[in-house]
């Protein structure tokens, strides 16, 4: 896992003191046993708590972004997501790099969150315009 610089250095207040077990943890302990009971990997060993679910981490990044969401809903995790993807794809980043960032398999399945625009095409256009690359005598 590749973490940016501002993730990498609130890492450490997360992991001090924390030698196994999950690192995102639900708000409350984990069913010992039955069919709801987690494997022993996804429970903190201190607490008792499981790991936090990826629906559970949706319900709180929306709850944390309403406020910031025009429309007042909050954003999904997808979005988020969707919308890493697209500011790489506006900075220049090639298909094969998104494809390694995003772990997209095909790189079809790319299409639906790069949306490049109109800026996009005239740049790529100029760069590979023949006259654009003649030195001046």
């Amino acid at each position: 896992m590749h973490w940016a610089t501002p993730t990498a250095r609130l890492l450490p207040r997360l992991l001090t003191g924390r030698t196994h077990g999950p690192l995102f943890l639900a708000d409350r302990r984990a069913p010992t046993s039955g069919r709801r009971a987690p494997a022993s990997g996804d429970v903190c060993p201190d607490t008792g708590r499981g790991r936090l679910s990826y629906p559970r981490a949706e319900y709180l990044f929306k709850t944390a972004s309403a406020e910031l969401d025009p429309h007042r809903q909050g954003w999904t995790l997808h979005q988020l997501r969707h919308s890493a993807l697209q500011h790489l794809a506006q900075a220049g980043r090639t298909a094969p790099e998104l494809q390694a960032k995003s772990r997209h398999q095909h790189l079809a399945s790319l299409g639906r969150y790069v949306h490049l625009g109109e800026e996009t095409s005239a740049r790529i256009t100029a760069e590979a315009d023949p006259v654009q690359r003649r030195r001046p005598r």
